[in-house]
C-alpha cells in the first residue's frame, strides 16, 4: 500500500519502503499534518486530529501544523498562499472539498474557500523506492475578477517533537559555491533565498533537519530539494509549541502576479524525504532518484578538453587544432571551444549576442575545426551564452529594447553585458532560432550554455505578468525543445559557475559546471557540499593549472586528477605547455578514469572522511551490486612524521573476499567485513598527497 485512506476517520497515509507520511482531516476542515518518520499504524493516529487553541493570541495552534494553508483568520505563520480577491479581500479560508486518487502512487487533496469560487489542489506523488514524496499545487481561479497571487509556496513540511532541530543547507559565493553550513533553529524563522533571477551561488534550494546527533552513517534526518531555476524562498519557521514547518517555492520577493477568471497556477516540485540512516543515507537516495526519475539521459560522462585557460578570448583555428591533437593524445573524448569563437569578441567587452562564427579567427570556417575533431576521433562542443548581450554587439543596437531595463533608468551593465528579457515571445523566439541554426549547420554533439549576469532592473509590460517567473518557464521550454530537436547533443548548465543548479534545471542538463574555482583542494570542499543532494554523475570537475589562478595553490598533478576524477573528468589546463612526463602521466589517468567512471557515476557514494574532520578525507563509491568499489583519499598537510590511517569501508558484501590494489601496486586480499569493521591501512606522505584504491570480488 502506497496510498492508504481511511475514509471514516478522515485520514491519510502516504508509505514508502521505510517511512509513513500521515495527515488528515479535524473538526474545523483544516488538513493537519499529524507524522513523518519510521513507518507506523497510521490509524492508530487518528486522535492526533484536533483542533488546538492556548489563549486569544495563539487561538490556532492546530493550523502551525497545516499541510497546506493560506494567510487569513488568525494565522500568523509562513502562509502557503496569500492573495487578494477582486474586491480587496485579502482574507483567505480554505476548507478540506475532497480527495481524489490516480493509481496506486498520486493524492490529490482538493481545498476550497468558503466564499469565493477560489480552489487549490494540493499534489502528491510518491517515490515508494527513494522514500521520497514529490509535492506541488495547482491555484484555481473560478472567479470573475483578477486574483492578485502575493505568494504562493510548492509545499509545506512539518518536522514535530524534536528536542532540538539542526538545519543543514549550502552558501558560498563565486568561486566558493556549496560551503556546508549547520545551524540550530531557535524560535522564529531561518531563510535561505535567491532574488538574483536564478538559483544562485549564495544558496541552494534543499534543506535538511535532524535533532543535532545524524551524522554520515546514522540519525533521523527530514530533508527537501525545490525543482525551480528562478527567484526561490525556502523557510524553517520553529514556532513556540516546539513545530518546525518548511515552507518553499517561488520567491514572492516582487513576485505578485495576476491570475485571470479561468486561468490556473502550477508551482514547481518540492521533493522531500526521511531517512533513519543519516546524511549518507538521504544522498544516495537523492542520487539514485536523480539518475532514475530527473536527468534526461543516463550517458555516460565523456572526457572533455575545454580550450578556455589556455586561449582565452584568442581562439584561432588553427591554434585549436594544434591543442585538439594535444588532447587527443590524452585520451580525450571531447573538445570544446569555450567563449571567443563568434562575433567581435575579442574580449569581454562585445560581440556577446552576435552568434555567427568569427571569419578572421575561422578563415576556413567552424567545419575545418570540427572535421579535424573528428578525424581525431573526438565529438565537438561549443560554449555560448544566449541569455546577455554586450551593448557593442549587433543585437543590441538593433534590439536595444529586447534587454531588462526600466525606461527612466540607465540599465546596469556586469561584466560590461546586459540581460536579454527572455519573457519576451521575440526572444525567446530568436535565442532557439540562433540555437536551432547552430546545431543543424554544424557537428556540434555538446553545448556548455553559460550565464555570467545576475538579473536587473527586470522590467516589463504589465502584460507580460510575472516578469521573474517568465524567464524561467521561457528558459525550461526552450531547453525542452532543443532537446527534441538534438537529442543527440548533450548540454551542460552554467551561471557564471554553480549559480544555475537545481532539480528544475536537471531535467534538462546532462551535467553541470558547479564552479569557475578548479583549484582541486577548494574543490574538495565544494564536491563535499554538492553531493549532499546531486548525483556525482552531472558534476563537472576540470584538471587545471598548478599553481592555480585562483590562489597560488601548488598542487601535484596526481592530486589534481585524483579530485577531478570524483565526478565527470575534464582538462582546462594549458596542455600545449605540458612536459611530455606530464602528458605521459596524464594520460595513465584518464585511461584509468575511463575504467570506473561507471563507478563514480553510476554508484553509491560514502563520504568516509569529510572535509573539516581532520587533516584527510576519503570518499567511495561503489557499485549497485557491491562487487567493485574506488576509495579516494587526501592528504592535505603533513604533521608529526608519515601517519598511517585506517579507512572503515562502506557497502561492501561482508562475507565477500575483494583484491583491493592501491595506485597500481600488488593486490591484497582481504574480507569484506575487515575492511568494514577494521578498515584498510593507507600510508599518505607529503602535503597534498592523495591516492585510489580499487576493489573487485575475487
Amino acid at each position: 500500500m502506497t496510498i492508504g485512506i481511511w475514509e471514516n476517520q478522515r485520514l491519510f497515509e502516504i508509505r514508502t519502503e521505510r517511512t509513513s507520511y500521515v495527515f488528515g482531516i479535524n473538526e474545523k476542515g483544516t488538513v493537519q499534518h499529524l507524522y513523518w518518520g519510521e513507518p507506523v499504524e497510521a490509524a492508530e493516529l487518528a486522535s492526533l486530529l484536533r483542533a488546538r487553541a492556548h489563549s486569544s493570541f495563539d487561538m490556532e495552534i492546530d493550523r502551525e501544523t497545516e499541510e497546506f494553508g493560506g494567510w487569513g483568520g488568525a494565522h500568523y505563520a509562513e502562509p502557503g498562499l496569500k492573495v487578494a480577491f477582486g474586491d480587496g479581500v485579502r482574507d483567505l479560508k480554505l476548507d478540506y472539498a475532497g480527495y481524489e486518487k490516480n493509481g496506486d502512487d498520486e493524492l490529490t487533496i482538493r481545498l476550497a474557500d468558503r466564499h469565493y469560487a477560489f480552489r487549490i489542489d494540493v499534489r502528491y506523488k510518491v517515490r515508494p523506492e527513494y522514500d521520497l514524496i514529490e509535492r506541488h499545487v495547482v491555484v484555481r481561479n473560478g472567479e470573475k475578477l483578477p486574483v492578485r497571487i502575493d505568494q504562493a509556496m510548492a509545499a509545506v513540511w512539518s518536522v514535530q517533537g524534536l528536542p532540538e532541530y539542526r538545519m543543514t543547507h549550502v552558501t558560498g559565493r563565486w568561486a566558493g559555491e556549496y560551503q556546508l553550513r549547520r545551524t540550530v533553529l531557535s524560535e522564529g524563522k531561518k531563510t535561505i533565498e535567491s532574488r538574483r533571477g536564478f538559483t544562485g551561488p549564495h544558496a541552494n534550494p534543499w534543506f535538511a533537519i535532524d535533532d543535532g546527533e545524524a551524522g554520515e552513517r546514522g540519525g533521523r534526518v527530514w530533508f527537501g530539494a525545490l525543482a525551480w531555476s528562478g527567484n526561490w524562498k525556502i523557510v524553517a519557521e520553529k514556532t513556540t509549541y516546539g513545530h518546525v514547518r518548511i515552507a518553499g517555492g517561488v520567491n514572492d520577493f516582487d513576485g505578485a502576479f495576476l491570475l485571470g477568471p479561468g486561468e490556473s497556477y502550477t508551482s514547481p516540485v518540492f521533493v522531500g524525504g526521511f531517512t533513519a540512516s543519516g546524511f549518507g543515507a538521504m544522498s544516495r537516495l537523492l542520487h539514485r532518484y536523480e539518475r532514475d526519475c530527473v536527468l534526461p539521459s543516463s550517458r555516460p560522462r565523456k572526457v572533455l578538453y575545454n580550450s578556455w585557460e589556455a586561449t582565452e578570448f584568442d581562439v584561432r583555428a588553427d591554434e585549436q587544432i594544434k591543442l585538439a591533437r594535444r588532447a587527443a593524445q590524452l585520451g580525450v573524448e571531447r573538445f570544446v571551444v569555450d567563449d571567443g569563437w563568434f562575433g567581435a569578441r575579442n574580449s569581454d567587452r562585445a560581440g556577446l549576442g552576435d552568434w555567427h562564427v568569427n571569419p578572421a579567427k575561422f578563415p576556413n570556417g567552424l567545419q575545418e575545426l570540427i572535421g579535424e575533431v573528428q578525424a581525431l576521433g573526438m565529438e565537438f562542443g561549443l560554449w555560448v551564452e544566449p541569455e546577455s548581450v554586450n551593448p557593442d554587439s549587433d543585437l543590441y543596437r538593433a534590439h536595444p529594447e529586447w534587454i531588462y531595463q526600466f525606461p527612466t533608468r540607465e540599465g546596469t551593465q556586469l561584466r560590461n553585458q546586459y540581460l536579454l528579457n527572455l519573457g519576451l515571445p521575440e526572444v525567446k523566439a530568436f535565442v532557439l532560432d540562433f540555437m536551432t541554426e547552430l546545431l543543424s549547420t554544424y557537428e556540434i554533439k555538446f553545448i556548455k550554455w553559460d550565464m555570467n549576469r545576475t538579473v536587473t532592473e527586470p522590467g516589463a509590460p504589465e502584460s507580460a505578468g510575472p516578469v521573474w517567473q517568465k524567464h524561467v518557464d521561457h528558459l525550461y521550454a526552450i531547453w525542452a525543445e532543443l532537446r527534441a530537436r538534438f537529442p543527440d547533443v548533450e548540454f551542460e548548465t552554467c551561471a557564471g559557475g554553480g549559480s544555475r543548479i537545481d532539480l528544475g534545471m536537471l531535467r534538462f542538463a546532462d551535467q553541470a559546471w558547479i564552479s569557475d574555482n578548479t583549484d582541486a583542494r577548494d574543490r574538495l570542499a565544494m564536491q563535499e557540499g554538492f553531493s549532499y543532494v546531486y548525483s556525482p554523475s552531472v558534476m563537472m570537475c576540470w584538471v587545471t593549472e598548478s599553481p592555480n589562478g585562483f590562489n597560488g595553490r601548488s598542487l601535484p598533478l596526481s592530486y589534481r586528477f585524483h579530485s577531478s576524477m570524483m565526478g565527470g573528468l575534464g582538462i582546462g589546463a594549458n596542455i600545449a605547455k605540458w612536459t611530455g612526463e606530464e602528458m605521459e602521466e596524464a594520460r595513465g589517468f584518464v585511461a584509468l578514469y575511463k575504467e570506473i567512471r561507471h563507478l563514480v557515476t553510476e554508484g553509491e557514494l560514502f563520504r568516509l572522511e569529510p572535509m573539516g574532520r581532520s587533516n584527510a578525507a576519503a570518499y567511495q563509491y561503489v557499485g549497485r551490486d557491491a562487487a567493485e568499489a574506488v576509495v579516494f583519499a587526501f592528504l592535505h598537510s603533513q604533521h608529526f612524521g608519515s601517519e598511517v590511517r585506517r579507512v572503515r569501508l562502506q557497502g561492501l558484501r561482508p562475507e565477500a573476499e575483494y583484491e583491493v590494489r592501491q595506485d597500481g601496486a600488488e593486490p591484497i586480499v582481504l574480507h569484506g567485513s575487515t575492511l568494514i569493521n577494521a578498515g584498510y591501512p593507507l600510508t599518505l606522505r607529503g602535503d597534498y598527497g592523495s591516492t585510489l584504491l580499487r576493489l573487485r570480488i575475487r
